[in-house]
């Protein structure tokens, strides 16, 4: 009972201190290159702490399985650089002892990690879609971020505003950049207004302005001033969400259309909490520490293992979507052979080492020194 209460706890304080450093991490990153997908005007302003708290929920599943692997692979590695393994190892305890107080640690996180896996995330990256796709359903104008270059919806057009009012439609210092059938245009204009037209069309009428047009290559160009000049924004407001791709959809959604991308997308979120429960108990035997060795050796290694592990998922996940391997194989495959490993490394520490012979351990052991 408290060798089992003992490593529970410290399993349980370690992974608290794992998991605020790695989701800090996180959501940094996250936040700084949402911050520049705004500033770039790709992602509206408004919505920046919105689409940063719905990445990381995306990102959740894989910061708890990495949470779960690390925690285990410290714990024991502490133990081990402490000597308090061997006093275990001495008390009669064999490493298969601390699978138990392992799995009663982590299954709380896989459970959390399933239930991510299969609901939260397809939800928090169906509302990260919808958020962009409306976002660039507005208007040119709206879009528009003061300050820096925007590219219009369809390409055609480059603008740049010094200032924009949306709620009174009002813009100063207007800079377009338009291509019709082969020929450059060039606005510049010192304010303009959005109207709306009886039909419903969006104009964005400037004043005071001057307009160059010409051919790239010809020396040719015509200029003109006007007091007004109109212009038909690209209005996408009334259009509906287009079709979410398959990390986007409920799982319910994924079962009733089992096409070849959506069963991949099943496939990967079926496998994330059997990572999970499989790399905590492959982080018991890769904890051993050879003073020999060194002591960053088995995190090299283990570190290594799990991104293999999750690479090689994906891998066939995309095998699965590509229709070059069957789902009844692709599901299981990679974790029967990490399993095959976790079995092989448990077998290499619990039972190949007593089975060495006697000359090999003699032989290994420092000589005395001679009499002299």
């Amino acid at each position: 009972m408290i060798f089992r209460r003992s490593i529970v706890s410290e399993l349980t304080g370690t992974a608290s201190a794992v998991f605020t450093v790695l989701f800090s991490i996180i959501f940094s990153v996250g936040l700084v290159r949402i911050i520049g997908q705004a500033a770039g005007g790709r992602v509206d302003n408004q919505a920046v702490f919105e689409l940063v708290a719905l990445t990381a929920l995306t990102w959740l599943p894989i910061i708890l399985t990495l949470t779960l692997f690390v925690s285990v692979l410290m714990t024991l590695t502490r133990s081990y650089r402490d000597s308090e393994m061997v006093v275990w190892f001495t008390a009669g305890r064999s490493l298969t002892a601390w699978i138990g107080p392992v799995l009663r640690f982590a299954w709380p996180i896989v459970v959390s990690i399933a239930l991510l896996a299969l609901f939260v995330t397809p939800w928090a990256n169906a509302q990260i879609e919808e958020a962009r796709e409306r976002f660039q359903q507005r208007d040119d104008v709206s879009r528009v971020a003061p300050g820096r270059f925007i590219e219009s919806g369809g390409t055609d057009r480059v603008f740049f505003v010094e200032s924009v009012d949306i709620l009174d439609g009002q813009v100063r210092n207007v800079f377009v950049s338009m291509r019709t059938e082969g020929r450059e245009g060039l606005i510049v204009a010192a304010k303009g207004v959005i109207e709306l037209a009886k039909n419903g069309d969006r104009f964005l009428v400037l004043e005071q302005g001057r307009r160059y047009e010409g051919t790239p290559g010809k020396l040719e160009y015509r200029t003109m001033e006007f007091d007004r000049y109109a212009i038909r924004l690209e209005s996408r407001a009334d259009q509906p969400i287009g079709e979410r791709r398959a990390k986007s959809l409920a799982l319910l959604q994924l079962v009733s259309d089992p096409s070849q991308l959506n069963l991949g997308e099943i496939m990967w979120r079926i496998g994330l909490p059997i990572v999970a429960l499989l790399v905590s108990l492959l982080a018991i035997p890769l904890a051993y520490v050879n003073p020999r060795v060194g002591r960053s050796f088995n995190l090299i290694v283990a570190v290594l293992l799990f991104a293999v592990y999750l690479n090689v998922l994906n891998t066939v996940q995309a095998y699965v979507q590509q229709g070059r391997l069957s789902f009844n194989i692709g599901v299981w495959v990679v974790h029967a052979l990490f399993l095959v490993l976790i079995v092989a490394l448990f077998t290499r520490r619990v039972y190949m080492q007593r089975s060495l012979p006697r000359w090999l351990l003699r032989s290994s052991q420092p000589k005395a020194a001679e009499p002299a």
